[in-house]
């Protein structure tokens, strides 16, 4: 495993996960720290369990809002932001049609086919690097 669990409840989530959507879950969460290791102002990411979900954050620098990963309502994985921010719409606006968007809280992908990594790489870095993009347009 590329990122190893630091935290056993989170790798007992995903352990408890139906064996597809855990490898497309386990994609989501690898992309999160690849990203994260690509963007130096982003610093360490966290993760820990919110909502019971796997959650991803940046204590050290406060870069970013919180990204969630879990099992979708309706069947396979989504990656959550928080419902305050513009992290899923700004997504949708990008790239509309091309994913199941939940309005303004999450993506979801039925199957692996569904997980396009460099489309979602843009979700992501917006959300490891929200609170950064919102002091840098506030100060402008």
């Amino acid at each position: 495993m590329k990122y190893p669990f630091s935290d056993d409840k989170v790798a007992r989530v995903f352990a408890a996960f139906p064996a597809i959507e855990r490898d497309m879950a386990l994609s989501l969460r690898d992309l999160i720290f690849e990203v994260a290791d690509a963007t130096p102002e982003v610093g360490q990411v966290e993760e820990s369990l919110k909502w019971g979900q796997p959650s991803y954050l940046t204590p050290e620098t406060r870069s970013g809002s919180t990204l969630r990963v879990g099992l979708a309502k309706g069947g396979g994985v989504a990656i959550f932001a928080h419902c305050g921010t513009d992290i899923i719409s700004t997504y949708a606006a990008t790239f509309g049609g091309l994913e199941q968007i939940e309005g303004n809280r999450a993506v979801v992908f039925r199957s692996a086919d569904d997980i396009a990594p460099a489309r979602l790489r843009l979700l992501v870095h917006h959300g490891l690097t929200y609170h950064l993009r919102k002091a840098t347009s506030a100060s402008a």
